[in-house]
């Protein structure tokens, strides 16, 4: 383990004024060997903090070569490969893992994650919309809105039209990082900073935000949330939704444990444990009220759910003819009791 949390080379776009607007780290380190980060600080003169460093024609060679003699043949290559563009190119050090204070750094962080190196909430993002700028995403790469108009016009002056997939902060993931055992069949739907473990599928739609995802294997064909992280083997079903740490300034983590069931059109804004279900059209929310059914079926205690966050083997559902929210387990009454008090 070194001292170094992350090293990034990365090749990206800026605008006319030299503002980064992306950039794109083809193969990001998490903790590399104390050689491989010695390497890279010596050649860069780089001492500590965290700095995003352009980098010129005349010092890839010479750091490729020391990088390939601190064992890190992969990352010399890519150097090699960099020699021959002439796009801008930057080195990222991150000797700590702190708020990314630059666009290469926060990259740099959004790959750690769809790289599966970090999970979510596993690296500080605080602020990074503060450091993305909104960008017009285009079958030309990233453009600065600014200047979008006259490259509009350019492009329709050659005869060609430029495509405007999108204006966001952050751009969809596919372009960047395609994880090992996964389908997406909408890629648009799943932002750069997006975590999806082996064996998931996203159907079309499906949606998975930065900072959250799935460990895998699962079917999401719902939303997973700014924040949301998604255990083994559960699935959510079409329409269904998971509320974000962003929405509504709530700051609790939500997520699912191992086997879990949101319905279609059903949704969470609690945290759930292993083995729970959730039955269609059945949004729960921190406040809603639920009676607790024991495993006879008699209610044993109406209780707001946040009391019940995080228990597994729970079955919500609403009462077809009361419409009360109702939460069946498979515990005794004097065993929900215990559980429910415990606190």
């Amino acid at each position: 383990m070194s001292n170094v949390y992350s090293i990034g080379f990365g090749v990206g776009t800026q605008n006319s004024k030299g503002d980064w607007l992306e950039v794109y780290f083809p193969q990001p380190l998490l903790n590399p060997a104390d050689a491989i980060a010695n390497a890279v600080t010596g050649a860069l003169s780089i001492g500590g903090g965290n700095v995003a460093v352009a980098l010129e024609q005349a010092q890839l060679q010479p750091l490729a070569d020391q990088l390939e003699s601190a064992g890190a043949s992969e990352q010399a290559a890519i150097l090699r490969q960099f020699a021959s563009s002439q796009r801008p190119l930057v080195a990222v050090v991150l000797h700590s893992d702190e708020a990314p204070q630059s666009v290469p750094e926060s990259y740099l962080k959004l790959h750690l994650l769809s790289h599966r190196l970090v999970k979510p909430h596993g690296t500080k993002l605080d602020g990074i919309f503060g450091q993305l700028a909104n960008v017009a995403w285009t079958n030309q790469g990233a453009i600065d809105l600014q200047e979008l108009p006259q490259r509009q016009l350019e492009a329709r002056l050659k005869g060609e039209l430029l495509e405007v997939s999108c204006v966001d902060k952050f751009p969809k993931m596919t372009n960047y990082v395609v994880p090992t055992g996964v389908r997406i069949a909408h890629t648009a739907r799943v932002r750069l900073g997006a975590y999806l473990g082996e064996g998931t599928t996203i159907m079309h739609e499906g949606f998975v935000n930065f900072n959250a995802g799935t460990e895998g294997p699962g079917m999401i064909e719902g939303r997973i949330s700014a924040g949301v992280f998604v255990g083994a083997g559960s699935d959510l079903g079409g329409g269904s939704s998971t509320m974000g740490t962003l929405s509504g300034g709530g700051n609790i983590v939500i997520s699912l444990g191992e086997g879990c069931l949101l319905g279609a059109n059903a949704g969470t804004g609690i945290p759930l444990g292993d083995r729970c279900t959730v039955e269609s059209g059945l949004y729960i929310t921190a406040g809603t009220k639920v009676s607790v059914l024991d495993d006879k079926g008699s209610v044993v205690e109406s209780v707001k759910a946040r009391d019940l966050a995080g228990k597994s083997d729970l079955l919500f559902r609403r009462n077809s003819s009361t419409g009360a929210v109702e939460c069946l387990t498979n515990k005794s009454a004097v065993e929900l009791n215990a559980e429910l008090h415990s606190n």
